[in-house]
């Protein structure tokens, strides 16, 4: 197993990067940050998934030893008030996408002058869901805080039970993007799919994949009773053959769309046969691919900041659905993403560790707030940022591996296990090839 010390080390630093963008007043995280972790370089808005990633972050902190429990419930009550007071979707109590990330008013323009459409992301708020039903769990005197924002979400309201594979009638259904209250200006489909709900302007796009980040809101809503398990059953795994094996992508090819949601469901081990083969492919491909076949010398890609500025998506394109897939190389730089190797630790904890400890001393791609959010391989130019989201990953990871799983287990009650385990462990994967 990795060196502990260099993991705690880590994860340390990684929590020095969530208090330099917590927002003091209000509680909330703000989107980025510099490096340098200087309070002017904050962003000045956030989203739901940032907040969740702070909610279950604060909580490994805790976990981990790295804040003290007074403190830990402190940080939660005052993030649990302000996002309590936040404008949300009345019917659904869904939350749009950006809030100012000093008040927590919702926001129609972004700091540099773009106008905003407020969107609601079926994807940002399970990343939310999930960081609520961690606070409740592992922090009783705020349970109560965080259902009064959790009870009132309601996942069926993303869920159309008409569609099916390739836009065909059901069974099960699929999740669309999200919705508008107002017109964007772009295609949508007016419909309600929870009764009573007056209609919205859902996208014309579904999530159609098995494993791809929108699973979370999947396994929140079949969780609370408000998506069918029906709908997890149905996704499509295509398959990808590479290097003697087959493996189910995700849509650009990217370890955050494959592993973000085992922070919180251990699928691969109430699923070994499937998930845990699939898992285990994953890491392992992403790993050849960027050693043995392109020798760049590291591995790990996954959407991130970009070197010097920007954010785009890197991915490994022969294991994604997509025809080309996400690049690993950008403009002639080849970019490692961090914390698609921090959630390898969960996976393939030596070769994980050892990938991230030579990014931190070849590369130089670490600060007082952990790991850069990105790197060149070619020129250890790096993102000169941390994302929220991205840390948020990365002190995820850490805690499961240091501390038994804890995420894990907080969201996985016991009455969420006994909803969710046998739909993960039912769900069939055609692969073939050694793990």
């Amino acid at each position: 197993m990795p060196d502990r010390t260099t993991l705690l080390r880590w994860a340390a630093d990684t929590w020095r990067s969530f208090e330099a963008m917590t927002d003091p007043d209000s509680g909330l995280p703000t989107d980025s940050i510099a490096d340098s972790l200087d309070p002017a370089t904050r962003s000045g808005y956030t989203s739901p998934t940032n907040i969740g990633g702070l909610l279950w972050c604060t909580v490994a902190a805790r976990d981990l030893g790295l804040i003290a429990e007074d403190d830990a419930r402190d940080r939660l009550h005052l993030l649990l008030t302000t996002l309590a007071g936040m404008e949300v979707h009345d019917e659904s109590g869904m939350f749009f996408n950006w809030y100012d990330d000093r008040s927590g008013a919702l926001m129609h323009d972004m700091p540099d002058g773009g106008p905003i459409h407020p969107f609601l992301s079926s994807v940002d708020n399970g990343w939310l869901a999930a960081g609520l039903m961690v606070a409740a769990a592992a922090e009783p005197e705020v349970a109560a805080e965080a259902h009064a924002v959790l009870d009132r979400m309601h996942f069926g309201v993303f869920h159309d039970a008409a569609a099916g594979p390739d836009g065909a009638d059901g069974p099960g259904g699929r999740l669309t993007g999200g919705f508008w209250v107002d017109d964007p200006g772009e295609p949508t489909r007016r419909a309600a799919f929870v009764p009573g709900h007056a209609e919205v302007l859902h996208t014309r796009h579904h999530y159609d994949l098995l494993d791809s980040e929108p699973r979370i809101a999947s396994y929140v809503g079949i969780a609370h009773g408000q998506i069918p398990p029906e709908h997890y059953a149905s996704l499509e795994t295509p398959l990808r053959h590479y290097r003697g094996r087959d493996v189910v992508p995700t849509f650009g090819g990217s370890m955050f769309e494959a592993l973000m949601p085992t922070i919180f469901v251990p699928e691969a081990t109430w699923a070994p046969d499937t998930w845990g083969v699939n898992e285990a492919r994953t890491v392992a491909l992403q790993r050849e691919y960027a050693l043995d076949e392109k020798g760049y010398g590291y591995w790990g890609f996954s959407p991130s900041a970009c070197p010097g500025e920007g954010y785009s998506v890197f991915g490994v394109p022969p294991i994604a659905a997509e025809a080309d897939g996400y690049p690993s190389e950008r403009d002639g730089e080849v970019v490692v993403t961090p914390h698609a190797s921090a959630m390898a630790l969960m996976v393939e904890p030596d070769a994980a560790a050892d990938n991230l400890a030579r990014i931190e001393r070849d590369l130089g791609a670490y600060g007082p707030g952990g790991f850069i959010d990105a790197v060149d391989t070619r020129t250890g130019r790096h993102a000169g940022r941390h994302l929220s989201l991205d840390q948020s990953m990365v002190l995820g990871a850490l805690a499961n591996v240091l501390a038994d799983d804890c995420l894990r287990r907080w969201f996985c009650t016991s009455e969420v296990e006994a909803v969710l385990r046998p739909v993960v462990a039912a769900r069939e994967m055609p692969l073939t090839g050694p793990a």
